[in-house]
C-alpha cells in the first residue's frame, strides 16, 4: 500500500519539489495529494485522510511560518515531525505568452513569496496591485487567463502551465532556503544523527531566570542548540511559548535527561519531534 504523503498544493509549489526530493527514487511507495492549506493538510494527517504531510516551516529571509508552528503546538491531537527536508528557493516572475513586461498591472502568489521579492517589486514594478493567492502555483494558473498580470512562482510552476519567464532569479537575496517538515501521527526513530524540536512555557513569565535555567540543562550536558524562538501563548497577552531546536534525539542520552528535567518546571511542554537531519548529498 502506498503512503499518502500531503503538500501543499496544487503541482508546481515548491512543497511539491521537496515532497519529490524527500520520496526520491521511491515513487511507487508513495501517493502525492495536493491540499490547497496548511492547517487542511494537518485535518488530513489526523483524520487519516493522509499518512503524512509536507509543509514548510522556516524560510531564511522571512523566518518561521506561524501557521505551521501554531499547529504543531496547540493541536488537540498531536503532529509530530518525523523529517525534513530543506530545499533552495528561486522565484521567478511569470505571465501568459504574448504578455509584455510593460503590461504588468498586478502580481500575484502567497504573501510570502511576495515578501521574499519586495525589493524586485519595489524596484521594477512600484504601482502594480498586489494580489493575494492561495498558492505560487495557483496564481501561475490564475494569471495563464489574464492579459495584465504576472505571478511569483518557481520555474517548475512555469513549465507544467504554460507560462513564460519576464524575469528570472527575482528573490531578495541568494541563497534563500525553506525547510520542510513532514508532519506525521509519531516521529522517527533514532538514527544516530537527530535533531529533536521542542515548546515550552511557564506558568509566570515574571520570574527571573526560567528561561536560562531551562537552557542551562541543556549546556551543562554539551546538547548543542540549534535554534530558539518565541511564539504567544494564545492565552493571553505577554506570554509565550518557546521552540527550541537541539540535536540528538528524545529517547536518547544525554537528551532525554534535559528533556525530563526541563518538563517539571513548565506549565506547558510538548516534543515536536525527534527526525533525522538533513544532509544534502542524502
Amino acid at each position: 500500500m502506498s503512503t499518502r504523503l500531503a503538500y501543499f498544493g496544487p503541482p508546481g509549489t515548491n512543497a511539491e519539489e521537496a515532497a519529490l526530493v524527500y520520496i526520491g527514487e521511491d515513487t511507487d511507495s508513495f501517493e502525492l495529494v495536493p491540499i490547497s492549506t496548511i492547517t487542511g493538510i494537518a485535518r488530513a494527517v489526523q483524520s487519516g485522510g493522509a499518512d503524512a504531510g509536507i509543509v514548510p516551516i522556516e524560510n531564511s529571509l522571512e523566518g518561521s511560518i506561524p501557521e505551521t508552528l501554531d499547529l504543531l503546538i496547540h493541536s488537540e491531537k498531536p503532529l509530530f515531525i518525523h523529517a525534513e527536508v530543506v530545499r533552495p528557493i528561486n522565484f521567478y516572475l511569470l505571465a501568459k505568452p504574448g504578455v509584455k513586461p510593460e503590461d504588468i498591472k498586478a502580481i500575484r502568489s502567497i504573501p510570502i513569496a511576495v515578501a521574499q521579492c519586495r525589493s524586485f517589486i519595489e524596484k521594477t514594478y512600484p504601482d502594480a496591485r498586489i494580489e493575494a493567492a492561495l498558492s505560487t502555483a495557483a496564481a501561475v494558473e490564475d494569471v495563464m487567463k489574464r492579459d495584465d498580470a504576472a505571478a511569483i512562482a518557481n520555474k517548475r510552476a512555469g513549465d507544467l502551465y504554460g507560462a513564460v519567464a519576464l524575469a528570472e532569479l527575482i528573490q531578495d537575496r541568494s541563497p534563500n532556503h525553506t525547510r520542510f517538515v513532514i508532519m506525521a501521527p509519531e516521529d522517527h526513530a533514532p538514527t544516530g544523527d537527530d535533531r529533536t524540536s521542542v515548546a515550552f512555557g511557564f506558568e509566570s513569565e515574571d520570574r527571573p531566570g526560567q528561561l536560562v535555567s531551562a537552557l542551562n540543562e541543556f549546556s551543562t550536558r554539551r546538547i548543542n542548540l540549534t535554534k530558539i524562538e518565541s511564539r504567544p501563548s494564545k492565552e493571553r497577552l505577554g506570554t509565550y511559548i518557546f521552540l527550541a531546536d537541539v540535536v540528538g534525539h528524545r529517547a536518547q542520552e544525554p537528551l532525554k535527561e534535559a528533556l525530563e528535567v526541563i518538563e517539571k518546571s513548565c506549565s506547558f511542554f510538548r516534543v515536536l519531534g525527534s527526525y533525522p537531519r538533513y544532509r544534502p548529498s542524502e
